[in-house]
């Protein structure tokens, strides 16, 4: 998943994959200790996420990239 920030937050990473459908269904999949981060449970739905981690749920996985921004890409 590319982002163009710094970080983005877990549980935003669930919904922008289609993982979830609500924050609150990220919500309850992160404190019910679904989901992993760098292959660890991770139960704060606020945890930051910068390029290079990686986000598994069930048989799903995603790796935080950092997008191009196009500024001197020429």
């Amino acid at each position: 998943m590319a982002i163009t920030t710094e970080w983005i937050r877990l549980d935003q990473v669930l919904k922008a994959v289609d993982w979830v459908q609500t924050g609150g269904e990220a919500k309850i999949r992160i404190q019910a200790g679904e989901v992993r981060v760098n292959g660890q449970v991770e139960t704060r739905r606020g945890r930051k996420l910068r390029p290079g981690d990686r986000v598994e749920w069930q048989d799903r996985r995603a790796e935080i990239v950092a997008a191009a921004t196009g500024a001197g890409d020429a």
